[in-house]
């Protein structure tokens, strides 16, 4: 389990408080700090966390008015000084209050109730490796990563070409990318991002996957084919002879 997190505190001493109890924590990752709401906004939109650690008072726009403007909302842990607005924050379904100066077992403590709800989530799910995306305002769609064949980029948004059917998804491939395994998928154009399974055959600057061929940009001509090299190389013993 990797829950994604995300700090928005004017604060810095709290800042570090809350980044040195997430390196302790091996379920947590930190992606990104942020000492206002509103800077966070785009990166909130292409990257999609799992937990936010947010102050209540900050300037420009405070924690509760930033809560009520998303329209997605990750797992909420609210960072205050201010007791009294805990009612508040429970009324907005945040999932603990901490009152600074946090102390670790209290930290610890909020984050297990993170950890036990993603426990539940199926975006935990071991059976079988998949991952959910929005595919209008409202639908959830979950895509099984052994039938994805290739990601296209259209601008702001993606296709994702499946074995069982395409999907159009607002977010760059960038940010989708990395949501994937590198070692099941690689980027080879900036327009393309590939399943190294459902590659057939690599001749010259480009690959062939079902039947297409489909362009390596020159910046990642080096790092995909030693990826495929190598990759033959772990699952035969032998070298392949790839140029």
């Amino acid at each position: 389990m990797n829950i994604k997190c995300v700090i928005i505190d004017d604060e810095p001493l709290a800042v570090k408080v809350i980044q040195n109890y997430i390196e302790q924590i091996k379920e947590l990752e930190e992606m990104a700090v942020f000492n206002n709401a509103i800077d966070s906004l785009a990166y909130l939109r292409e990257n999609k966390p799992d937990l936010l650690f947010l102050d209540v008072n900050m300037p420009i726009i405070d924690g509760f008015s930033f809560l009520d403007s998303l329209d997605e909302k990750p797992m909420v842990i609210i960072t205050s000084a201010h007791a009294e607005h805990a009612a508040k924050g429970f009324d907005q379904e945040v999932l603990d209050y901490l009152v600074k100066p946090i102390s670790l077992p209290r930290f610890i403590k909020a984050v297990n109730k993170a950890i036990a709800k993603c426990k539940d989530h199926p975006k935990w799910d071991t059976t079988r490796d998949h991952i959910f995306v929005k595919v209008d305002k409202k639908k959830m769609k979950k895509i099984y990563l052994d039938e994805i064949i290739l990601v296209e980029s259209l601008k702001d948004y993606i296709k994702i070409i499946t074995t069982k059917g395409n999907h159009i998804v607002h977010k760059t491939l960038s940010a989708f990318t990395e949501e994937l395994s590198s070692d099941k998928f690689i980027r080879i154009h900036r327009s393309h991002t590939v399943s190294i399974d459902k590659i057939d055959a690599l001749e010259g600057n480009s690959v062939e996957i079902a039947g297409k061929r489909y362009v390596i940009g020159r910046s990642y001509l080096e790092d995909v084919k030693a990826n495929i090299l190598d990759r033959s190389i772990s699952t035969t013993g032998n070298k392949t002879g790839l140029e």
